[in-house]
């Protein structure tokens, strides 16, 4: 992951916990609506991948552990992973892109109202996500990914000032571009080509030369109304829209988003489409049921949204009727590292990645409530529009003093935390009832991301190989961690 110039390693705040009067009497334990549900509070456990589904995307005992197991904390509200609403292969991730994926769903939906004891909210996110294709060999890309055209024969004939190339056969230009030096190579190619073969092929919303992508805004608002109501089917308390980070819908709101149809170009127009998919879902499901937005703040790269844009939307997303607003900050393909060879490119390993997920290891002003006064910024704007849409701020959020102080000074709803809830998914449980000393406390390495950068399963390195000797506890595919936290024992 990428850090910035002359790195400061911080150390996770020092911090009084509340008792549990104090705790009782706090903004953080008191409850909140959004839309037509009511929290229990204003805690919150964000969308996590942590790659336990079946290839077909099915649920599986070990999803239903996952979940259980924050439920199990008792937090205001669960977000589920980012389940695709395509029926199209994405390996060991849920889907919800036909009804066959509801029985599955459900039973995700019943295990964590039981071990919550009906005290948590179940969100789902539900996302669209375009082709993402390996980094390929390179003569392997050459010999059968490469379309050969005279724009490749002309170049290669000013690059080496010989017109011989312009009548070579195709074999003789393909086996000479095998060989030739990079600096050759990378002038002959287009920019898309020469980062398909150094990064792997991926597709953008304005590759409408593809009929497929140019035919998004007519097929998207459907495909995610239909996945919203089978999340209303098996039982979720609403949908949670993905708008963030590196996927569809965040790249239609992206200012580098320059499709000439009306849905690109002018923020006007990049906003039209997830406008669209929202009405559509709220039509399908009706007005009392829960839809919100997961988006972004800053996109973090060259040429992409700030927060005066993010503001915009966050106040049409209002004005539109979302019932809350949870804010992110980068995540992006566009300034990702190099992948190896065979594998995929990675979009949390930029600059713009670690903005999404910063570390202990990091700049003057450390990771922790980072992205704080982005959310406080579109919070404020929202509410000067008098619309009382929850804000839901993230982004190293790991004390009660962090937290009911974002709360007291009216920077946030309702907040999130998805790291420290995986180190201690009691940990809001033992802040509400005095307890916070006993919370085992993230210390924001990120070596959960390192797994999800892998495509492996998801654990905490503070608790992932303890007690291994348990009767009856989940473990990885290789048979060396846990799958889930300990149970706190001083529970009650």
């Amino acid at each position: 992951m990428w850090h910035p110039a002359n790195p400061i390693r911080h150390p996770i705040p020092e911090t009084r916990w509340p008792t549990a009067d104090e705790a009782a009497r706090s903004l953080l334990f008191q409850p909140i609506r959004v839309g037509p549900v009511t929290l229990e509070n204003r805690t919150w456990v964000p969308a996590m991948v942590p790659w336990r589904a079946t290839e077909d995307g099915f649920v599986t005992p070990a999803n239903l552990d996952w979940y259980k197991r924050f439920a199990e904390g008792r937090p205001g509200a669960i977000v589920v992973e980012a389940t695709g609403v395509r029926d199209i292969a994405s390996g060991p991730l849920l889907r919800i892109g036909h009804d066959r994926y509801i029985p599955g769903l459900r039973q995700l939906v019943e295990a964590v109202r039981r071990a919550s004891d009906g005290h948590t909210r179940l969100f789902i996110q539900i996302i669209d996500f375009l082709a993402v294709k390996r980094r390929p060999e390179r003569n392997k890309f050459l010999e059968r990914f490469l379309a050969l055209t005279e724009r490749h024969r002309h170049a290669l004939a000013e690059e080496t000032g010989d017109d011989d190339w312009l009548r070579h056969d195709e074999a003789e230009v393909r086996a000479f571009l095998k060989t030739a030096p990079d600096e050759i190579l990378e002038r002959v190619l287009d920019e898309r080509e020469w980062e398909s073969l150094q990064f792997g092929y991926r597709e953008r919303v304005a590759d409408t030369q593809l009929a497929h992508i140019r035919e998004l805004p007519q097929v998207l608002p459907e495909i995610f109304a239909a996945a919203a109501v089978r999340a209303r089917e098996a039982g979720f308390d609403g949908v949670e829209l993905h708008y963030a980070h590196a996927y569809t819908m965040a790249s239609f709101l992206s200012a580098r988003n320059d499709r000439a149809d009306g849905y690109g170009g002018a923020r006007e127009n990049r906003v039209r489409l997830p406008l669209e998919v929202y009405r559509a879902a709220r039509e399908r499901v009706g007005d009392d049921y829960t839809i919100g937005v997961r988006f972004l703040a800053d996109e973090v790269i060259e040429g992409g949204n700030r927060i005066d844009t993010a503001v915009y939307f966050g106040r049409e997303f209002a004005r539109a009727g979302f019932d809350f607003l949870s804010i992110s900050k980068g995540g992006k393909f566009e300034d990702a590292k190099q992948p190896k060879v065979g594998h995929a490119v990675y979009p949390y390993t930029g600059r713009s990645g670690y903005e999404c997920m910063p570390t202990v290891i990091s700049d003057e002003r450390g990771p922790f409530s980072r992205n704080v006064p982005l959310a406080a910024q579109i919070k404020r704007a929202v509410n000067a529009d008098g619309h009382s849409t929850p804000v839901v701020a993230s982004g190293g959020l790991a004390t009660y003093e962090q937290c009911e102080g974002i709360l007291q000074r009216g920077e946030a709803d309702i907040i999130g935390a998805a790291r420290q809830s995986l180190a201690d998914p009691d940990w809001f449980l033992k802040v509400r009832l005095g307890r916070g000393k006993e919370i085992r406390r993230c210390t924001y390495t990120n070596y959960c991301e390192g797994l999800d950068q892998a495509h492996k399963q998801v654990t905490c390195k503070l608790w992932d190989r303890v007690d291994l000797d348990e009767p009856d506890i989940p473990m990885s595919d290789n048979g060396r961690r846990r799958l889930v936290a300990p149970r706190w024992e001083g529970k009650r």
